[in-house]
């Protein structure tokens, strides 16, 4: 594990496909993790800067490597983010948590068992995605639905996988371009369908085994990917009759989903580090307010 100096608080900066994340261990930081410590370190101009952060701690059962927390940068707590997981995952092997090219981490979404395949990549057992879910308390057991939204109605494929998503099928590139998420995306994530908000992902089939996504994220935005919404989307071009493993195609690059019959992901994709930030001490005051 590393080891800053005496008085010295330094957070990393990573990322994967253009989707960065803040990463702390828990033991090293002055002071606990509170939403608004989150906000102000995720802060894009007064802060240090990220899509979220990964908080790291010690596991709390024998077998783990470590307990990771996902915070979105409103202080939101996710469930699961798998370029977040990835980048988390990398961080433990570089950092010296563990030698192993296989182990566990904890997350709140239960069990993630990553393999190291590379220097800076890894595969990623997501466990097994379900199609209904208690954040989608109104849909059947093929988690198919309709909403509306203003003056628009999207038919959509619901899926969980650690966290909610809303995977919405578009008809060409042309009309995925297009689409202004940051207009869209927040009645979606808030709608009265999901209780608990929801992420959400637009895709158009490229080839049977290929598709193009455009994601936004709950408690985010419009990011250049997301492992999970990756993940939803795949699922739900696989429900429809698509090849696996899937080739997602993100603003940010590729990733790969391997999508089983019964519906368990794996997802291979990369994650690297970006640098190290130590906090200078007026940027400490503000967190300690905070």
């Amino acid at each position: 594990m590393t080891t800053p100096g005496a008085s010295a608080v330094t957070i990393e900066r990573w990322q994967a496909l253009g989707n960065d994340y803040l990463i702390a261990e828990a033991d090293r930081l002055p002071w606990p993790i509170t939403p608004e410590r989150v906000r102000i370190l995720c802060d894009r101009h007064m802060g240090v800067g990220g899509d979220g952060l990964l908080l790291l701690s010690a596991p709390e059962e024998r077998g783990f490597v470590a307990r990771l927390r996902i915070y979105n940068p409103d202080g939101s707590e996710a469930e699961l983010s798998g370029n977040g997981a990835r980048e988390a995952i990398m961080y433990l092997r570089h950092r010296g948590w563990t030698t192993e090219d296989t182990f566990s981490i904890q997350t709140i979404a239960g069990e993630l068992r990553p393999t190291i395949t590379g220097d800076t990549s890894c595969v990623v057992d997501m466990g097994r995605a379900k199609l209904s879910s208690p954040d989608y308390p109104g849909g059947g057991a093929d988690g198919l639905g309709e909403l509306r939204d203003g003056d628009r109605s999207w038919r959509f494929q619901h899926v969980k996988i650690g966290n909610p998503q809303c995977s919405i099928r578009v008809s060409s590139v042309g009309e995925l371009e297009a689409l202004d998420l940051p207009a869209i995306g927040p009645g979606i994530e808030h709608h009265a369908l999901f209780p608990n908000r929801t992420n959400v992902s637009w895709y158009t089939e490229l080839a049977p085994n290929r598709i193009r996504a455009r994601i936004f994220e709950r408690g985010v935005g419009e990011t250049m990917s997301s492992g999970t919404g990756a993940t939803g989307a795949a699922v739900a071009h696989v429900a429809r009759g698509g090849d696996s493993p899937v080739t997602v195609e993100l603003d940010g690059g590729e990733l790969e989903v391997t999508v089983d019959e019964s519906l368990h992901v794996d997802l291979a994709g990369w994650a690297v580090p970006v640098g190290r930030v130590e906090l200078s001490e007026h940027f400490l005051g503000r967190l300690a307010a905070g």
